[in-house]
C-alpha cells in the first residue's frame, strides 16, 4: 500500500470517517478501486495524491492548534461560523479539491502559517 494511502487510512480511522466519506475525500473513485487501493495499493492518480496531501496538512495543523488528540480528531465534525454553520468535514465532502483546500487555508491561517 502506498505511503500516502497508509497515512490517509490512519487519518480516516482517527477522524472516524465512513467508507463513503473516505471515497468522496479521495475524489470519488469506484468502490472496487478504493478497496483495491486499501488492500493492495496500486498507482494513485495525481488528483488523489493532492487530496491526501491537503488532508494530511489539515491533520497536522489540527495537532498543532489543538494538542489534545480527542479535540483535534473531533474538530472536523464540529459546526463552525467560518463555514456558515457547517463542519469542516461537510465542506470537504462537497467533493472538489478546492473544498479541501478551503479548510486547509483556514487552518493554516489559524496556525499563523
Amino acid at each position: 500500500v502506498p505511503l500516502e494511502m497508509e497515512s490517509f487510512l490512519t487519518l480516516a480511522d482517527k477522524w472516524e470517517l465512513t467508507t463513503d466519506d473516505q471515497i468522496k475525500l479521495l475524489g470519488s473513485p469506484g468502490r472496487s478501486t478504493f478497496f483495491k487501493w486499501k488492500k493492495s495499493g496500486g498507482t494513485l492518480p495525481n488528483d488523489t495524491i493532492e487530496r491526501i496531501s491537503h488532508l494530511l496538512n489539515i491533520y497536522k495543523c489540527l495537532e498543532i492548534i489543538l494538542p489534545k488528540p480527542k479535540s483535534s480528531d473531533t474538530w472536523i465534525k464540529k459546526h463552525s461560523m467560518y463555514f456558515e454553520g457547517r463542519s469542516a468535514l461537510e465542506v470537504m465532502l462537497e467533493g472538489q479539491v478546492s473544498d479541501i483546500y478551503r479548510v486547509r487555508q483556514y487552518l493554516d491561517a489559524q496556525r499563523g502559517g
